[in-house]
């Protein structure tokens, strides 16, 4: 059985836009939750669906990966994992549909959630190549320059 092969370590561009990505994400569905003209229930819903989903695209990226890398995972498992992710998609768009918003508002809350889904899968893949990458490379020291004054005859 042959071994995998390292992954590449993501660029820090790459881990920093995808951590920003997923902080806008989250942060504007909470706020659009918070000034929404919603009763608390309402509000509640959306807010446990959007944990459900990103949990559920966490479970679903990795269960991916760890068959790919030949890591055993179970089908229930994966199969649930599916499950979830659009269970918590379906929920999201007729908590939507029903909601007493604007269609504008609407489209926030499922833009929103969206980026958050897939900026969480994102950020799970970078934490997972960077800890197989080990710790990152040292950067290179510049060559030290002689001292000028030690090495001219006097």
């Amino acid at each position: 059985m042959s071994q995998n092969p390292v992954p590449a370590r993501p660029t820090a561009a790459f881990v920093g836009a995808s951590w920003v990505a997923l902080i806008i994400a989250i942060g504007a569905f909470g706020i659009g939750l918070w000034n929404a003209e919603l009763v608390p229930s309402e509000k509640g819903f959306l807010g446990t669906l959007l944990l459900l989903g990103l949990f559920s695209a966490i479970a679903v990226q990795k269960s991916v990966r760890d068959r790919a890398e030949g890591i055993p995972v179970t089908a229930i498992f994966l199969g649930l994992s599916w499950a979830m992710v659009l269970t918590s998609l379906v929920l999201v768009t007729a908590g939507l549909a029903d909601a007493p918003l604007e269609l504008s508002e609407k489209g926030f809350f499922g833009l929103g959630f969206a980026m958050a889904l897939f900026s969480v899968v994102a950020v799970q893949k970078n934490v997972r190549d960077l800890a197989a990458a080990g710790p990152a490379p040292a950067a290179p020291k510049a060559p030290v320059e002689p001292d000028v004054k030690a090495t001219v005859w006097q």
